[in-house]
């Protein structure tokens, strides 16, 4: 470090003082207690200027880490540059040696993590922590969090006001909810005439009667995002033929269905393809299906498998999804219905004459009352079957005490072409051929008897009606008129919608959910159905929504007359 110096003893003419020493403290300043050295450059007598070059001096003699180099010396030819043969004097600043090497430092590491509703987020929100990762994981352990921040949500806004409607309709007014409850009667929802951009209504369903959401003329409701409408859509299968029977696995994936005159065909992929069995032509009656598909029955009038004439009341089992039959229960009467358990060892064979029930696979059977039974079912478990007769009657069979004998529904008189129930036989279903459809609910914990007969209550109106299937909950029914159209019901059957067209519908089956449906036609083709999606509703006061018990929908005003479904529960019907 330099500094000027005025005229004096050590320098007559004034001049410079140059201190020189080690940056002890590594300030780049050259602090008094570090001065090691001190000389001067004195201004000589004639005037001439004192230059002083620092230069870097590389490791070597002088320095043995290196440094600078310092030179002065008076400007002798007033140039302005030291030249060599100026220099009056050299002095080095060297350079420490190396010091130690320290160690790495460590990150910081953040994280965000949601927050519960609770004391600290009243709303929830989220968590924010913050500290040194020491462990160096690049994971922001408990242990390494040092200071924590909360990012929480403001309280929620009023949400609508929600009505309770008992009645059978209402005017619904924006930004409010309606719980539909009625159970005899759907409760029709009309939507606001004038709404204003993103009003709300939703819509849940309480009573049994169900709900429909009502348009006014031009309004219409976008609807791409609900699957649903069940039975909506049926698409053609295999070829025309004498279809009298079809049955389904649990999933709707395995199907079995029987020609009239002509072989079983069994499918693997819901209906889209068919394949004939070697069970020979005969007038096949009926058809069923164990839960996993693997174990069926077929009943036909036509004597034994085997060929034996004479047995006019001919079942067959398959255990191998129809690859290969054997020869199931004979009793010399006609076969006009079969049953069968999830597991496929209960089972109900019924004919003109009687039926018989069998809960070991078909080693022992019991007999029913004397009867012209002419439809049947069982329950998952086999605890429980039944079979109609045709004159409305039903039998019903309990594993623990067995048939009941037959009681008659609502004095009724016409055949009971269809018997359909739950998977827990709490909820059952039949249609009458010329008369209605009935559902029945009733304990299947208790047997029946003269002070626990189940009550059936009709539904829609006289029909030809031919077949009845259920899903496992007994809430989606699907029903065919004989010349006629099939009726979908997702309100365990109070309420019904016709779908496709006029057939000569012969029997129909349901997945266990209810989403996946087959019917066959007599002298035409099989249909399936399963679940689809509607861009839009019908514009107009002919387009709905509609919705069972338990059901709900979220609608928003998106402006041009448009609302849109933000969410759904259930299966909605859109038209």
């Amino acid at each position: 470090m330099s500094a000027t110096i005025a005229p004096g003893d050590t320098c007559p003419s004034g001049g410079i003082s140059v201190d020189s020493g080690i940056d002890e403290n590594h300030n780049g300043i050259l602090d008094a207690d570090e001065v090691d050295a001190t000389q001067y450059v004195c201004n000589g007598d004639d005037g001439l200027s004192t230059l002083v070059l620092i230069r870097d001096e590389a490791a070597g003699a002088n320095c043995a880490a290196g440094g600078n180099m310092i030179e002065a010396g008076q400007d002798a030819n007033a140039n302005g540059s030291l030249e060599a043969t100026e220099v009056g004097s050299t002095a080095y600043i060297c350079d420490g040696s190396a010091g130690a090497a320290s160690a790495s430092g460590y990150n910081s590491l953040v994280s965000i993590v949601p927050e519960v509703a609770g004391v600290y987020c009243t709303y929830g929100g989220s968590k924010v922590s913050s500290g040194i990762d020491t462990d160096r994981n690049n994971v922001l352990d408990t242990t390494e969090v040092t200071a924590s921040n909360y990012v929480c949500n403001g309280a929620p806004g009023p949400g609508v006001t929600w009505v309770d409607v008992t009645g059978t309709s209402v005017q619904a007014a924006s930004n409010t909810g309606y719980m539909a409850h009625n159970d005899t009667a759907q409760v029709a929802i009309t939507l606001p005439a004038a709404p204003t951009y993103g009003d709300i209504i939703q819509i849940s369903g309480v009573g049994a009667g169900g709900w429909k959401v009502v348009q006014n003329t031009g309004q219409s409701i976008v609807t791409q995002n609900v699957i649903g409408n069940i039975g909506g859509l049926w698409i053609a299968r295999d070829s025309d033929r004498q279809w009298q029977s079809v049955a389904t696995s649990a999933d709707g994936v395995k199907l079995v269905a029987a020609v009239n005159g002509g072989q079983i065909y069994t499918s693997t992929d819901s209906g889209a393809t068919w394949t004939a069995r070697d069970t020979g032509d005969r007038n096949w009656t009926a058809v069923a299906s164990s839960a996993s598909g693997n174990i069926l029955m077929a009943g036909s009038p036509d004597g034994s498998y085997s060929g034996v004439i004479g047995l006019t009341f001919a079942s067959i089992l398959s255990t191998d999804s129809g690859l290969s039959w054997m020869n199931l229960y004979d009793l010399g009467r006609d076969c006009t219905a079969v049953a069968i358990s999830a597991t496929g060892a209960a089972m109900v064979v019924a004919g003109t004459g009687e039926a018989n029930a069998s809960t070991d696979s078909g080693l022992s059977w019991t007999r029913s009352s004397l009867g012209s039974w002419v439809s049947a079912t069982a329950s998952a478990d086999g605890s429980w079957m039944a079979v109609g007769n045709d004159t409305a009657s039903v039998d019903y069979y309990y594993s623990p005490t067995g048939w009941s004998g037959a009681f008659n529904i609502d004095h009724q008189t016409a055949a009971i072409s269809s018997l359909a129930s739950s998977a827990d036989f709490s909820r059952l279903v039949a249609t009458l051929y010329g008369g209605r459809i009935y559902t029945a609910t009733m304990d299947p914990t208790q047997a029946i008897g003269p002070g626990s007969i189940p009550t059936w209550t009709a539904h829609d109106v006289a029909r030809n009606w031919i077949a009845v299937a259920s899903s496992a909950d007994g809430k989606r029914l699907l029903a065919a008129e004989e010349g006629g159209q099939l009726y979908t019901s997702s309100d365990f059957g109070t309420t019904w919608i016709p779908r496709d067209s006029p057939r000569n519908w012969s029997a129909v089956a349901s997945s266990d959910d209810g989403r996946k449906l087959v019917a066959v036609e007599m002298g035409g083709r099989i249909y399936t159905s399963g679940p689809t999606t509607i861009s839009n509703t019908t514009s107009g006061t002919a387009g709905y929504i509609s919705g069972g018990q338990y059901d709900a929908v979220d609608l928003q005003y998106i402006g041009n007359d448009t609302f849109m479904v933000r969410g759904y529960v259930g299966d909605l019907q859109v038209q």
